[in-house]
Order: C-alpha cells, then sequence, then structure tokens
C-alpha cells in the first residue's frame, strides 16, 4: 500500500459522505469543488432536519432533508475505516498517491473515493488495464470468449478490469485469474459484501490475487441504479473497453457510452448476426466502437506504439509467390479449354514475346500445359484456382 498525503480530516469527511449520497451525484461533486469535503460534510451535520432552506447550493429541498436523515443514522466514518481495515481494506481519496488520475476525466460525477480490498496500487493498475463487460445471460460462445480476453491480456501484462456479476465478468475475472494475471473486480455494493451470492469464492480469490474496489461503505447493499453508475467507474478506470455479448439494453452498453464520454477506446465482440443477445453490441460496431477477436487486437488498439496484432491473411498458396506480370497470364487462361497466345496476350495486356515466356515460366511450375496452337491450365492449376475463389 502506498503513503498517503490526503489529511485524516478530509479523508474522514469524504467516507462519511459515502454513506450520505449515492455514487455519481453530481451535486455532491460540486460541493465538494466548491467547499471541500470538511465543509460539505458539517453543513449538512449541523443542518436542521426540518429546515425549509437547504444550507448547500443545487438540491431541492426534498432531497436535502433526506440527504440530513442520511447522515444523522449513519455510523460514524471511524467505524466505517475500522470495518474496511479487518478486512485489510483501505479508503482512498483524490489526492492520495494511489489515486488513480483518469478517474478524475468524470469531473462532478467522480467518486468520492473508493474502498480498495488487496494489495496492489489501484493507480499503478490501472495505468495498463482493460475493461471487459458483457451480458450476464451469455452464451457458451461468450463465456469462450470473455475467459480467452481475459487470459490473453493477462498473459501479456494487462489488467483485467470487470464488475464480478455472472457471465461475460465473471468469465472474465476467471481468465486472467487462470492465467495467474491481474484482475480488478469494480462491485455496486460494500466491498465485504459478496453479490451476486455464487461468486464469494470468486470474489476473495480476485481480493487475493488482485483488487476488489467499490464506491459503497462496507455493508452497502446494491441497487440497480448503483449497478448502472458502477459502470462509469469501469469505463474511466481502463484505457478501454471492450463489450462481448449485450442485448439492446443491456448494463455492458451503458460502459461503453462512458468510456466513450471519457475519452476510451471502445471495442466490440461480434456474435452470429442472428443472435439477440449480440445485437447491441453489433450495433455498438456500426457506429463507434471497434470490432476485435481476440486478445492482441484489444492491445494494438490500447497499447504503446508498436503493440501490434499479427497479420491476419488465409494460407499461401502456389499462385500467391508468382510475379504479378506472370499471374496476369495464368489469370487469362479459362478454367476450362484452351486459349492461343494472341488471345492470351491480348487478355492479360501484354506482348506475344512477354506471355510466350511467361506460359513457359508456368508450364515449368505445373501451372500450364501446351496443346497444339493453344494454352490450357493443368488439373492441379484448376484445383488450385477453384480452391482460391480465382479462374476465368
Amino acid at each position: 500500500m502506498t503513503g498517503r498525503s490526503v489529511p485524516d480530516e478530509v479523508r474522514l469527511a469524504r467516507a462519511r459522505l459515502t454513506r450520505i449520497v449515492e455514487p455519481g451525484w453530481e451535486p455532491a461533486g460540486r460541493w465538494l469543488r466548491e467547499f471541500g469535503a470538511v465543509e460539505t460534510v458539517r453543513r449538512i451535520d449541523e443542518a436542521d432536519e426540518g429546515a425549509a432552506d437547504p444550507a448547500l447550493p443545487g438540491v431541492r429541498e426534498a432531497r436535502w432533508a433526506g440527504l440530513v436523515a442520511r447522515a444523522r443514522e449513519a455510523p460514524p466514518a471511524e467505524l466505517d475505516l475500522t470495518r474496511a481495515g479487518r478486512l485489510g481494506a483501505r479508503f482512498v481519496c483524490p489526492g492520495d498517491p494511489e489515486w488513480p488520475g483518469q478517474l478524475d476525466d468524470l469531473g462532478d460525477a467522480r467518486p468520492l473515493g473508493l474502498w480498495v480490498r488487496g494489495g496492489p496500487s489501484l493507480r499503478m493498475w490501472a495505468l495498463r488495464s482493460v475493461a471487459v463487460v458483457g451480458a450476464r445471460a451469455c452464451t457458451d460462445y461468450g463465456v469462450r470468449m470473455g475467459a480467452s480476453l481475459g487470459a490473453g491480456l493477462a498473459e501479456r501484462g494487462w489488467v483485467v478490469v470487470s464488475g464480478g456479476a455472472y457471465g461475460i465478468d465473471a468469465a472474465a475475472h476467471r481468465g486472467a485469474l487462470g492465467a495467474t494475471g491481474a484482475t480488478v473486480a469494480v462491485l455496486a455494493c460494500g466491498i465485504d459484501r459478496t453479490y451476486p451470492r455464487g461468486h464469494e469464492q470468486l470474489i476473495d480469490r480476485i481480493a487475493e490475487q488482485g483488487l476488489v474496489v467499490g464506491e459503497l461503505p462496507p455493508g452497502a447493499h446494491p441497487t440497480p441504479s448503483r449497478f448502472i453508475l458502477r459502470n462509469r467507474v469501469i469505463a474511466a478506470l481502463t484505457r478501454g473497453t471492450v463489450v462481448v455479448e449485450a442485448a439492446y439494453r443491456s448494463g455492458a452498453l451503458g460502459t461503453a457510452r462512458w468510456a466513450l464520454r471519457t475519452g476510451r477506446h471502445v471495442m466490440g465482440v461480434p456474435g452470429p448476426a442472428t443472435s439477440a443477445v449480440s445485437a447491441g453490441v453489433h450495433e455498438l460496431l456500426r457506429k463507434e466502437g471497434v470490432l476485435v477477436t481476440d486478445a492482441e487486437e484489444v492491445v494494438e488498439l490500447v497499447g504503446e506504439m508498436g503493440e501490434l496484432a499479427p497479420e491476419r491473411r488465409g494460407p499461401v498458396v502456389p499462385r500467391d509467390l508468382l510475379a504479378p506480370a506472370t499471374a496476369r497470364v495464368l489469370a487469362a487462361l479459362p478454367a476450362r479449354g484452351t486459349r492461343t497466345l494472341a488471345e492470351i496476350a491480348r487478355e492479360a495486356g501484354a506482348t506475344d514475346d512477354d506471355t510466350t515466356g511467361r506460359l513457359y515460366e508456368l508450364r515449368s511450375l505445373g501451372f500450364v500445359e501446351r496443346h497444339g496452337d493453344g494454352w490450357k491450365l493443368t488439373r492441379q492449376a484448376i484445383r488450385s484456382v477453384s480452391a482460391d475463389g480465382g479462374g476465368s
């Protein structure tokens, strides 16, 4: 764990605010920017619960009353910090050496702080990280692709970030863990809770080998809105987001939108054209997303200059090795029957003398044979042309 530079009173105030305001609520971000964390908490704590006028600007009376009531019920921040410490966790604030600066791109929606469970430095890991997200109700194909991307990225020294959910999230985490790599789970609840419950062992293993991160204090439960807001942290924390299987209304597409909003790379893994669970990914690829099929292609996009994926091409066939002029002469012969020298030369756009030399070169290579005054393809050449989709 790295050193700290944020004063204790600021850390306590920010930790307390995680009990009072919901993640990503921009009015709170403006209060912190204008008044600071300590003053913001003081105004909330000292407010009269029945007061008509909020002590902080930009909030309606009903919302203000709710904030004051939550502050009255919230336990002291010291208890939350102690509870986190018993888990081996810490509360990281903006201004700490461990704070990932890229989260500042969220502006007033930036987290108040992050509860972090695990040994590595979140800031250092975030510098070389990729989000892999997708559908909970995914297909076997999606599971294979998520796990393959997680393992491939981990093997190349990249940190795999996801949300710890069923489906693609779990596949990406397990792929990275299986490759003895680095992975981060960003939760929509307290870092001492497991959601979904069936992932208790997975989350514990991530905490041992990687990091478990959340905006909410210990004991906090997940809600639908918290899942949606959690996605902005996943997107901003990483260099890019890969979506593997997502329907039109998938929450994973929300992560992609936050990635676009914060200037990150957005990628998608294509699925069958008829698959409803890939329909959202395909729509993403038709617009802003970049198509990727493996970890090498992801790294080529998000990595440093020179981290290129290998060139993709089909198998080399003998005709690929021919000089262009010779290949044109070969292409001038029909798949069936013969052609005269003059017809071949005219079709290839060459002189008779040059065409003659090319034809004898092709004969020596087994592509053509002479029949009287005409030339024709050999059986071997016909099979090669047909397999390669060529021919006249």
